[in-house]
């Protein structure tokens, strides 16, 4: 028996595998440290530009700023690891080839030559070499071609098979040729032929009829039909044949005068150039009437005519379709300037039938013939000079056109813009000199710290000194620190703070329990007066005694309420003291924290220690007040003095 081959683990191990064996083996050796920081020294620098890129195998440079997992070669392309983009580019054999701009489906395949000889391989049936004797779509034959070598079929004309890409299947004169423009022009000279033809003979009939007028001149004879009828040709822009539709509006006749060339002064109406529009009348300060003009401004045309009474019927019959009416304007308009007229008599019959009544009801109606102050008083505030033509020269001048940006508004009680001042490569505020953007405005304050001498900035400073002195003393803050000789805010601002807290917490609680004395009180009374009610009902020798017992009882509760008051007193006093105790160890913790915060921002990036597994809990209401009074306001002016 003859042994089965086995195939040894080399054969049976794909080419991969056999590839990443060798690759270990041919491994190089490792970069000493050394040479890995030379190597990341000069990509910085080919990054920079300070050293020559990088050259694949084909000459080409490679840009330094590509990632590195684009830029690393693959080991099954390119076992070496040279340094190559090939591996991103598209590979030859992915491409796919199209058919060329010229290949074309062929068009009126000749059917002239026809073979005579049978052909060997050729349709048993017909004799036709392009097809079998099974795909023949002729009628069978009794004897077929192959054996009677007569009438042999003409062969089909096979199309080829294109493979055109995206824009090859949407090109439209794709496969286009210039002989069919041929049939085209044939047609149009038989039309032409044709009409020529036709006029010929309609002359002849009004020749013989005896229509054609003798009047005409010799010259008329020679114009055509395009020179007769001009004036009743289109307008510009009024073209209603569909094959030749123009869109522009406003489209004026190039004899017209253009409406810019109106007026040339500058403060004369303004002339839109993007919708050809100029709105006002461009002659209104020459004293000329608007009837005589041939053009007032579009505005005016617009005007004219019964243009706003189509848009009041238009407004009415929107606010009746509104309320329930089912009016429209190009429907019934009729109907809608019938009931137009009605709605506008009833409101006025309403409106003087209202007026009446309240003239009835209160009087005043000498009060509605005065004539108007103006004319009262022959005069008026408002100041306006007229020139000879009537046009007015000084007094109500028309409004600038403004821009779409914001303007006149001021920022924090600022009178000028931001960058109206510039001092020592700075910009800043003109109104005060400040050159902080979003600060508040000082006014002169900041103008004069600035503009003062060095002997009268040191002399400012000593009085302040001798005012901050005089004021601890004051408030018996003499043994706080002091830095310079100018005493630390941050204590005394926290002493104030501090006092203020406890001032509001104790008045707080004083008014809650002033509040609940009041509420006892009148409960008290309530009881006391039902129980008096009932008493008066028995016997008198009984109210007299339930009288004492309830004046024994009133006097031991008034005895009992100053012990009360002074044990609530102290416990709000030790809860006050313990609040002020976590507060004070909270400021300690926070300063301690932000001198370590201070400190790591001092260090280098790259040397701060940095943990994520830090718990981030809550803060605590002691944390946040500690937070609240150690926190500083840069933008505060006296942030510096801090």
């Amino acid at each position: 028996m003859s042994r089965p081959v086995v195939l040894s683990k080399e054969v049976a191990k794909p080419l991969s595998a056999i590839e990443r064996e060798k690759r270990k083996n041919e491994e190089p050796k490792k970069q000493s440290r050394e040479e890995w920081r030379k190597k990341k020294e000069l990509e910085e620098a080919r990054k920079l530009g300070n050293a020559p890129a990088e050259v694949d195998e084909e000459g080409k440079d490679i840009n330094p700023h590509i990632p590195q997992y684009i830029s690393t070669v693959p080991w099954y392309v390119d076992p070496t690891q040279r340094p190559s983009l090939k591996h991103q580019r598209v590979q030859p054999e992915t491409v796919k080839e199209f058919s060329k701009i010229n290949d074309w489906y062929l068009r009126g395949a000749s059917t002239k030559t026809v073979a005579t000889k049978y052909r060997k391989g050729a349709c048993e049936n017909c004799g036709a070499m392009t097809h079998k004797k099974k795909d023949c779509l002729e009628r069978p034959r009794k004897i077929g071609a192959k054996f009677t070598g007569n009438m042999i079929a003409p062969d089909e004309h096979i199309q080829p098979d294109l493979n055109m890409d995206f824009d090859g299947k949407r090109d439209r004169w794709n496969g286009y040729t210039a002989e069919q423009h041929e049939d085209v022009i044939e047609e149009y000279a038989k039309i032409e032929v044709a009409k020529q033809a036709l006029k010929a003979q309609k002359l002849q009939e009004e020749l013989l009829s005896g229509k054609m007028s003798e009047q005409l001149d010799d010259n008329d004879d020679n114009l055509s039909d395009d020179d007769k009828y001009a004036d009743a040709a289109d307008m510009p822009g009024q073209n209603f044949d569909s094959k030749r539709r123009i869109t522009v509006r406003n489209l004026r006749i190039r004899e017209d005068t253009a409406k810019y060339l109106r007026n040339l002064d500058p403060n004369s109406a303004y002339y839109d150039p993007k919708t050809r529009t100029m709105r006002e009348n461009p002659y209104a300060n020459q004293g000329k009437n608007e009837e005589e003009l041939d053009f007032a401004g579009d505005n005016f045309v617009r005007v004219t005519g019964d243009t706003q009474k189509m848009a009041s019927m238009q407004m009415f019959a929107w606010e009746a379709a509104e309320k329930g009416s089912g009016v429209h304007l190009q429907a019934d308009p009729t109907r809608l300037e019938m009931l137009q007229r009605t709605y506008k008599v009833r409101k006025e019959d309403f409106k003087n039938d209202q007026r009446d009544s309240i003239l009835d009801k209160y009087g005043g109606v000498e009060h509605l013939d005065a004539p108007p102050k103006e004319l009262l008083h022959a005069q008026t505030e408002d100041y306006v000079e007229y020139s000879r033509h009537g046009t007015v020269i000084k007094g109500l001048e028309k409004a600038k056109a403004k821009s779409k940006y914001i303007e006149d508004v001021y920022l924090n009680n600022h009178t000028s813009v931001w960058g109206s001042y510039w001092k020592e490569g700075r910009w800043g505020f003109q109104c005060c000199h400040s050159t902080i953007k979003q600060s508040y405005c000082t006014g002169n304050t900041l103008k004069e710290d600035t503009n003062e001498m060095p002997e009268k900035k040191q002399n400012r400073m000593e009085a302040l000194q001798e005012k901050h002195s005089a004021w601890t003393k004051a408030l018996g803050l003499e043994n706080i620190k002091t830095v310079d000789g100018a005493p630390q805010l941050e204590e005394i601002t926290e002493i104030q703070n501090d006092e203020i807290e406890k001032e509001t917490e104790t008045k707080s609680l004083l008014q809650q329990h002033r509040e609940k004395l009041e509420k006892g009180k009148e409960k008290k009374s309530k009881k006391r007066k039902k129980k008096k009610s009932k008493k008066r009902k028995k016997k008198k020798v009984e109210s007299s005694s339930s009288s004492s017992s309830s004046e024994e009882t009133s006097s031991s509760s008034d005895s009992d309420e100053p012990s009360e008051k002074r044990q609530r007193k102290k416990m709000i006093h030790e809860a006050e003291k313990d609040k002020e105790r976590a507060i004070k160890k909270a400021i300690k913790i926070e300063k301690s924290r932000q001198k370590e915060v201070d400190e790591l921002m001092r260090l280098d990036e790259r040397k701060r220690p940095y943990n994520s597994m830090v718990e981030v809990q809550e803060p605590t209401q002691e944390e946040l007040e500690a937070y609240h009074r150690t926190k500083k306001n840069m933008e505060d002016p006296m942030a510096k003095f801090i």
